[in-house]
């Protein structure tokens, strides 16, 4: 049974999503921009700001993200700052509630947090703990490059009580070791590259 109260409401509706066509996606994953050296040298970064402003666009990314995990989760996190942007939109489009995880420090009141390593030193995240135990979560990224901020992530939210329901990321940067990190055997990608 799910732990949301919500979601055993006959009155809430989870609307059906229709798979995105080949093209719709296409054109979607165009629109991401690549920027050479930012924010340091020797880094591409893949900019998802124009897609975010085409709305056709961010409809079918978002339900590219949610599809496969349809009926299956009670609330989606969303990772600082652009996961937030797109979890925020798939909550809404799936009719479930945002549950932010936050860098250290941006929260009043976490409930948890948990420390990881960057190639560059180390970081941590937090959350609050306003959804109740046992909850489905949906757990979405903008990037999966070398996967420690979503193995922080999904960490936390395990020690929170929460059950993950499944990864979902717009766009994963092959070769960096992300996927194979995760050892998640249901992580979605909507774009590689």
């Amino acid at each position: 049974m799910p732990a949301n109260p919500a979601s055993n409401d006959p009155t809430v509706q989870t609307p059906a999503s229709t798979a995105p066509t080949a093209s719709d996606l296409a054109r979607a994953e165009r629109l991401i921009g690549e920027v050479k050296d930012y924010p340091a040298p020797g880094i591409l970064f893949r900019d998802i700001m124009p897609l975010l402003a085409d709305g056709p666009a961010l409809r079918t990314t978002v339900d590219a993200l949610i599809e496969p995990f349809l009926g299956k989760f009670d609330v989606i996190a969303g990772l600082e700052a652009r996961g937030f942007l797109l979890a925020s939109a798939a909550a809404y489009a799936s009719g479930v509630g945002l549950f932010p995880i936050r860098k250290a420090g941006k929260l009043p009141r976490p409930a948890a947090s948990v420390g990881y390593e960057l190639e560059y030193g180390v970081a941590e995240v937090e959350a609050h703990n306003d959804v109740p135990q046992g909850s489905r979560v949906l757990l979405i990224d903008d990037v999966l490059a070398t996967g420690g901020t979503l193995i922080a992530a999904r960490q936390l939210l395990r020690e929170l009580g929460y059950e993950v329901a499944g990864i979902a990321v717009l766009f994963e940067i092959d070769g960096l070791g992300g996927r194979s990190a995760l050892e998640d055997p249901h992580l979605h990608t909507v774009f590689r590259s």
